[in-house]
């Protein structure tokens, strides 16, 4: 993510550009959209001052852009977070976005309150990750996709979410969402074999579509 690739620049004393052209010319060609919580300085200072700070994030993936890659965002919520600072945040991105027109999709990830720092802080509701959902895709229109992480929400919320203008839920996955299943995710060992999210996709009458990392079309079922 951009906090990792932050911190390699800055250790290795290069400018992000710099690093980006490097890891370019080594064969990256995208990065994911971690890392970027909420961007807000104050919340920032709470809830993970050790990460690189706002404009740090945002400045990797212009780098990343600018340099003919693509990458996605995130946004954590349902913490200590406002919803002004929610729209603070996708306001940023989409700032960004209609600079450079980089990002693939949007990812809303839910807090999840168990085993971490903050397992005082209530979860919020199904209801809120739906407005949360419907809200992004409307503000967020410069963004060709909102994704909704099933092992997150569970099989059903996730499969609901698509109602709420979600058009991606991730894919196969075995067991490997580690920081989730710890914090009290609705999958605790997430897998869903390909016929398994085809068949939960149709059932709601949408169109399954594989697709790579970029968003190729792989297969239409």
């Amino acid at each position: 993510t951009a906090v990792e690739l932050e911190y390699m620049f800055r250790k290795a004393k290069v400018s992000a550009a710099e690093g980006v052209q490097i890891l370019k010319e080594a064969g990256l060609n995208s990065i994911p959209g971690g890392g970027a919580e909420i961007f807000d300085e104050e919340v920032r200072d709470k809830i993970c001052a050790d990460k690189v700070d706002a404009e740090g994030w945002l400045g990797i993936h212009e780098a990343i852009h600018n340099a003919g890659m693509h990458s996605n965002a995130t946004m954590l919520y349902g913490h200590i977070e406002s919803y002004r600072q929610r729209i603070d945040h996708m306001s940023r991105l989409r700032q960004l976005q209609d600079k450079t027109g980089g990002f693939n999709t949007f990812i809303p990830l839910k807090f999840r309150n168990g085993d971490n720092d903050m397992s005082h802080v209530p979860e919020v509701s199904v209801v809120e990750d739906f407005k949360m959902y419907a809200v992004a895709r409307i503000f967020m229109d410069n963004f060709p996709h909102l994704k909704a992480y099933w092992p997150m929400l569970g099989r059903k919320n996730a499969q609901l979410s698509l109602a709420f203008g979600v058009d991606d839920i991730d894919g196969t996955i075995d067991d490997t969402t580690k920081i989730y299943s710890m914090a009290g995710a609705e999958e605790q060992t997430p897998a869903m074999s390909t016929e398994e999210i085809v068949t939960l996709i149709k059932q709601v009458n949408r169109q399954p579509v594989e697709r790579d990392t970029l968003y190729n079309v792989v297969k239409e079922y």
